[in-house]
């Protein structure tokens, strides 16, 4: 599965302006929310409980907050830069700059594992990642991930 089959360009958001996790995940959820028509709060209330059993921010710049969501009709995905790093409990203690949020309908095990490992494997690629870190808008994003899988696949 390719990233891109998930991630609608209007899920990508250049530039996060939140100083804290719930601040970046309500961002997160803004677009996604409207994309799946799922109400706004009950996402992040989704994500938030998902944190509180142990941070998605896992490390090196990079957090996948992800959650399982009842209605939701097909997994999503959402994508987030923060220029100057958000401090979300990280295993490294370092901030996030990188996001990449998943919501997956309940039932849905085997797609949410295949995409969060695509994802980590992907970001594991140090030019990939300081490709999207200097990217300026959603198209050079889109076009950043695009040609990763180009590349992959």
């Amino acid at each position: 599965m390719k990233i891109l089959d998930v991630l609608l360009k209007e899920a990508i958001l250049s530039e996060l302006k939140a100083n804290d996790k719930k601040g970046v995940l309500e961002e997160l959820v803004t677009p996604v929310a409207r994309i799946a028509d799922i109400n706004h709060d009950y996402l992040v209330k989704v994500l938030m409980e998902r944190e509180r059993l142990g941070s998605t921010g896992i490390g090196e710049g990079i957090g996948i907050p992800h959650g399982k969501v009842k209605g939701l009709e097909s997994l999503v995905l959402g994508f987030g830069l923060s220029k100057k790093g958000v401090d979300f409990d990280s295993m490294d203690g370092q901030p996030a700059h990188i996001f990449f949020l998943l919501l997956t309908p309940e039932n849905s095990t085997g797609l949410h594992l295949k995409l969060l490992a695509r994802i980590s494997r992907i970001l594991k690629n140090e030019p990939f990642k300081q490709r999207l870190l200097h990217a300026t808008n959603r198209d050079e994003i889109y076009s950043i991930i695009e040609e990763e899988e180009e590349e992959e696949f």
